[in-house]
């Protein structure tokens, strides 16, 4: 799926996608679960999350069961480009080092993060060579 073709999800929908990300094909009930363990939320809103997020084509249903079963039709990584474009370019004016430097700057990155960090920035280099 293009870039473009990949739907902008509202946050509730991302914390959905979320779960289904992590726990794979759910039903309903199960989604509706483990978003009640950070906040209440009715199994009617549930529901009704993830029929918008079918028609929207961010998850595709199974309806041979009794309870349908959602699951995600965009790869994480997909969702994560479109949204990190967008906030690229609306909170920082497309400038990928003022992005990276706010980031860096609001949090204490663990010994590991640094080391992928400086990998990361190698390869870039080693690839632009």
């Amino acid at each position: 799926m293009a870039k473009k073709q990949i739907p902008k999800p509202t946050d509730s929908e991302l914390e959905i996608l979320q779960i289904l990300w992590q726990s794979g094909a759910s039903t309903v009930k199960s989604v509706n679960e483990k978003l009640n363990e950070k906040k209440e939320t009715g199994y009617t809103t549930t529901l009704k999350m993830l029929q918008i997020m079918f028609e929207k084509n961010l998850v595709e249903r199974d309806e041979n069961e009794r309870s349908h079963v959602y699951k995600v039709v965009i790869k994480q990584n997909d969702i994560q480009k479109v949204l990190l474009d967008k906030l690229l370019e609306t909170a920082f004016s497309g400038s990928a080092t003022n992005l990276v430097m706010q980031a860096l700057g609001n949090s204490q990155p663990s010994k590991e993060e640094l080391k992928k960090i400086k990998d990361l920035l190698n390869q870039i280099e080693r690839d632009q060579r």
